[in-house]
């Protein structure tokens, strides 16, 4: 019994410690997860919302440089068109162009082949000598590039499309990939495309403008167009030789990246994640729109911007705050389990002090005191129904005590009876053993009296008869002395006996 308690009441407030810590784990886990997860959405929101207003900033600057391209061009345009049989005077165009606005770097008009007499090809172009190198002299020249300017893409498309367009870097044999070109189409007063005003700016002014927006230490923007190629890109460094985000895609191992280029030139809105440098990274993009103006008679630039997080600069943050967290949670679990251990032993102190105290019951103490419950539950309940369970239990006991004093005491009275029973049964064994003794001589002579007297009876004489006679009457009177002395022991053993049951009968009523 005592190895049973000593088992059950450790187990049961173990098991009790358990099941209240692993409800209030399951509680807390499944709350911490829900807090995380959504805290995380949080954060990807914010740094989705943050990027979204980047790039609408960045987008907004880049276009207001666009916008100020196009509308000197657009000034200057007019006055060519009233211009156009004058060819010296494309070069003043240019030139006032190019010294007007210090992030011009050049600018060509250029006609289409045999427009004036005497000339196949004529171009007019004013450019910055090297303006890379800080030498914003200007420079005159009637040639671009290694080609021929009709085979080249800043005449060809306009000409075609007969639409204002800005075209992508070029080629690095045709302008060393450094410029955007806005192209307007020259129309003449019949309506006929004749040629192309081209305006050249650096990109290196709109890298300038990507490179100065760091929403995040480790973050930078992008801006490509729809074919994957660069048009901006804030560190130069890691695009030496690079030209399409193709290619920057191909020196990555990990797939998640050309993923991920895909997404940024699909044209929508949005966000992804790819890897690169062993390093998780965000990707938040849209496409670039030009502001709607009604004197812009262009289409949109097939162009996607994009801002590039490191994830620990979304998520850093959070990650500290999960492994705070875990560390806060395991050590209030460790703290809420010492604390469940001692409210749980406090709570189960009566369950073991009834577990000793039925241990000291069933072994044949029943005069064990149990101490009156100080609480109200269910633990106090049974405790003072265990109380008053032993002082029945205990009353019983005495009664059974006393009840077996008074058997005791009774088996020896009736075994003392039994004892003068037995005694006097002896005694009368031995009373009529002798009594039977003592009538035997008087029986003997009285039997030879009369079987003298009847064999006899003819010839006895008188005297004879008279003397037999005698012995009869005196051997009679004997027997009857005997015979009354019996009597009168019985009598006296009979009032002995019935005083005797009285007595008990007395005694058992008392009891």
């Amino acid at each position: 019994m005592l190895k049973l308690s000593k088992i059950t009441i450790p187990y049961t407030s173990l098991r009790l410690n358990l099941m209240v810590v692993c409800e209030m784990v399951l509680l807390l886990l499944l709350s911490l997860g829900v807090m995380l997860y959504f805290s995380r959405q949080a954060l990807v929101e914010e740094a989705q919302g943050d990027a979204v207003q980047t790039l609408e900033s960045t987008e907004q600057h880049i276009d207001n440089i666009l916008m100020t391209v196009e509308q000197t061009t657009y000034n200057i345009y007019q006055d060519i068109q009233w211009h156009l049989d004058q060819p010296d005077r494309m070069f003043t165009y240019c030139r006032s162009i190019v010294e007007t606005y210090p992030y011009i770097v050049g600018c060509a008009i250029a006609f289409k082949p045999n427009y004036y007499p005497g000339r196949e090809l004529f171009m007019a172009y004013v450019h910055r000598a090297d303006y890379k190198q800080g030498n914003n002299s200007l420079v005159t020249a009637e040639t671009f590039g290694n080609q021929p300017y009709t085979e080249q893409l800043w005449y060809k498309l306009p000409m075609s499309t007969k639409r204002a367009c800005w075209t992508d870097p070029l080629p690095e044999e045709e302008n060393e990939g450094v410029t955007l070109s806005f192209c307007l189409p020259i129309v003449n007063s019949r309506a006929e495309c004749v040629g192309v005003i081209a305006v050249d700016l650096p990109i290196s002014l709109l890298s300038q403008i990507v490179h100065s927006v760091k929403p995040s230490p480790n973050s930078y923007c992008v801006l490509l167009s729809n074919n994957g190629s660069y048009i901006v890109h804030s560190d130069a460094k890691k695009l030496s030789g690079i030209k399409t985000v193709w290619e920057y895609a191909d020196k990555n191992e990990d797939p998640s990246v050309r993923e991920a280029a895909k997404a940024v030139v699909s044209g929508e809105t949005g966000f992804k994640t790819f890897q690169m440098s062993n390093k998780e990274w965000y990707v938040f993009y849209k496409p670039f729109r030009h502001t709607a103006m009604i004197d812009r008679p262009m289409d949109q630039i097939e162009w996607s911007a994009g801002v590039v997080y490191l994830k620990d600069d979304i998520l850093g943050n959070y990650d500290f705050l999960i492994y705070l967290v875990l560390a806060i949670t395991i050590v209030g679990i460790l703290f809420f389990v010492v604390l469940c251990r001692l409210v749980v032993r406090r709570q189960m102190l009566p369950l073991r002090m009834l577990t000793r105290s039925a241990h000291r019951v069933a072994e044949g103490n029943y005069t064990e005191t149990v101490p009156k419950a100080q609480r109200d539950d269910e633990i106090g309940q049974l405790q003072d129904l265990f109380r008053r369970m032993q002082q029945s239990l205990a009353a019983k006991s005495t009664e059974l005590e006393q009840l077996t004093k008074r058997l005791t005491k009774r088996s020896e009275e009736l075994r003392k009876a039994l004892g003068n029973a037995q005694g006097s049964d002896r005694m009368k064994t031995t009373f009529l053993h002798y009594m039977t003794t003592q009538m035997t001589v008087p029986s003997d002579l009285i039997e030879r009296s009369v079987m003298k007297l009847g064999n006899n009876f003819e010839t006895i004489s008188p005297q004879e008869a008279d003397f037999e006679v005698s012995v009869i009457k005196e051997q009679s009177e004997k027997i009857i002395d005997l015979l009354d002395h019996m009597v009168e022991a019985l009598k006296i053993e009979a009032e002995e006996a019935e005083k005797a049951v009285k007595e008990r009968k007395e005694v058992s009523h008392d009891e």
